[in-house]
């Protein structure tokens, strides 16, 4: 798309609406050539402005089919020609008309015809597609391929009247159903006219014994489908009629089909439609798997959240019996450190994701603070940035880092002094760093992290050190204490 978007920048005139028709074209045009069994090569006019002469075109797009050999072993994108080279396309431009019945050309090996298509936009002519076939297949086809290159031809003639691709229609074609996979033809009542050898297929793995042709096809996928009330049927019937761009999916026990209904014009009339198929069972199966999967994973999470949570409440029960004021705090700090990791779990039991939303979880431990200092009511709390989504694996260390040094700060450096408390968080391509810091009394002269007596910071360095991959520093100064770390992502 590179070479498209500069050739129109820098040597073709169109505005952005001509160009939005083209990348439009390119992303379907896959369905032109499976069903054409040709190259297809999108050719831009190269002209200072519209009413300009062209001096010759530019290839921008090369797609080959996946219904037959490619005519052309090397891409063709960049390459240019000149006005007159290439006679059937300044025809196809001049004429804003499709040129056909080209006598074959030697290329290489092979004999080559070409046909060439005006891709026309508010009646002008914005670009030319070539088309090129190895003339040595057409001389014997199948019904396939007749009834393929019939269809192909109906919406190379939608191309030139401006009605294919369809409008604004990417969302319907996300995933593309590809023509291998099955296509049927329904006439203007919604009957099947043609169901190639992977649709019929398709449908005798639903459970349909007859052949298809002549059936409607709505009737055929309401009769086969798990759902049998009404207004299922009606849903059906009305979407795979063919009276408009649709995408449908029929389901039982056996199978499960994606169906893309795309109306056939000539005129602004419908004349028809084609159905595109994909057997999608196993897909499907594995879409299952993975929300019964994620669903117990997340229940796993929850589980260990209430498990957390009552060994939390045992614990405060028991220091609530304790007399002993230094157990009864120590039994305090072990329900804070549980809490923290409550929490993470907390978090990846309400998400769909492997991903622990961080953010959240320094808000919760945020919340949970407000118990922890008696000066509270005096303490501003605060956390600015973002750490995003961020791997379970160092989620719960690093919850209980941060849960160390808020406590650690509003027990020490705000006992007596100092008003605020913040939490701030950077994210970069390949780290992460947090800072707690206060304005309060700030470290004792002659502090040493590494001797520290201190379980909570022993717990911090060793959390940073084995678990996280990173490092911890903290400074003080004039205005409290910083503690800094940084670990890898």
């Amino acid at each position: 798309m590179l070479q498209l978007e500069t050739v129109l920048r820098d040597r073709s005139p169109l505005d952005s609406e001509q160009l939005h028709r083209i990348r439009e074209l390119t992303s379907d045009w896959q369905l032109l050539a499976d069903l054409s069994f040709a190259d297809l090569v999108l050719w831009v006019p190269l002209r200072k402005d519209l009413k300009s002469w062209p001096s010759g075109y530019v290839a921008v797009s090369h797609i080959r089919p996946t219904t037959a050999a490619t005519v052309f072993p090397q891409d063709v994108i960049g390459d240019e020609i000149s006005w007159g080279a290439r006679p059937q396309i300044d025809q196809a431009l001049s004429d804003a008309e499709i040129i056909r019945d080209a006598q074959p050309e030697k290329f290489g090996e092979l004999l080559i015809k070409e046909e060439t298509i005006p891709v026309i936009h508010e009646g002008q002519v914005i670009a030319v597609i070539s088309r090129h076939r190895n003339a040595e297949l057409m001389r014997s086809p199948s019904r396939l391929e007749l009834n393929y290159r019939e269809i192909a031809n109906n919406l190379y003639r939608m191309v030139v009247e401006g009605t294919y691709p369809y409008q604004d229609a990417s969302s319907i074609f996300d995933p593309s159903a590809r023509v291998g996979d099955g296509l049927i033809r329904l006439d203007l009542n919604g009957v099947i006219t043609y169901a190639s050898p992977n649709a019929r297929s398709a449908f005798n793995r639903m459970g349909w014994g007859n052949d298809l042709e002549s059936f409607n096809l709505g009737e055929v996928a309401s009769q086969v489908s798990m759902q049998r009330n009404e207004s299922h049927h009606e849903g059906i019937s009305s979407s795979l009629s063919g009276k408009s761009l649709r995408r449908a999916e029929i389901e039982n026990e056996g199978a499960t089909i994606d169906l893309m209904v795309m109306p056939l014009l000539q005129g602004g009339d419908r004349i028809g439609a084609i159905v595109l198929l994909h057997n999608v069972t196993e897909l499907r199966r594995r879409e299952r798997e993975l929300v019964t999967k994620d669903a117990t994973i997340r229940e796993v999470h929850h589980r260990v959240k209430n498990n957390l949570q009552t060994v939390s409440a045992l614990l405060r029960l028991q220091a609530r019996r304790i007399e002993e004021p230094q157990a009864s705090a120590a039994l305090e700090e072990a329900v804070r450190r549980i809490a923290s990791i409550a929490l993470v779990h907390e978090t990846l039991s309400n998400s769909a994701d492997a991903k622990v939303a961080f953010d959240q979880v320094l808000d919760n431990l945020v919340v949970h603070a407000a118990d922890l200092s008696p000066r509270m009511s005096e303490i501003n709390i605060r956390r600015s940035g973002s750490l995003a989504e961020i791997d379970p694996r160092i989620a719960t260390p690093l919850a209980l880092i941060v849960t160390e040094l808020i406590h650690n700060a509003l027990e020490h450096g705000l006992a007596e002094r100092g008003s605020n408390l913040v939490i701030h968080c950077e994210r970069f391509e390949s780290k992460a760093k947090v800072t707690v810091s206060d304005d309060g009394a700030g470290l004792p002269s002659d502090f040493d992290l590494v001797n520290s007596s201190n379980l909570g910071l022993q717990i911090v360095r060793t959390l940073t050190e084995n678990e996280l991959r990173g490092q911890i520093k903290l400074t003080s100064g004039e205005s409290g204490t910083q503690a800094t770390l940084e670990f890898p992502l």
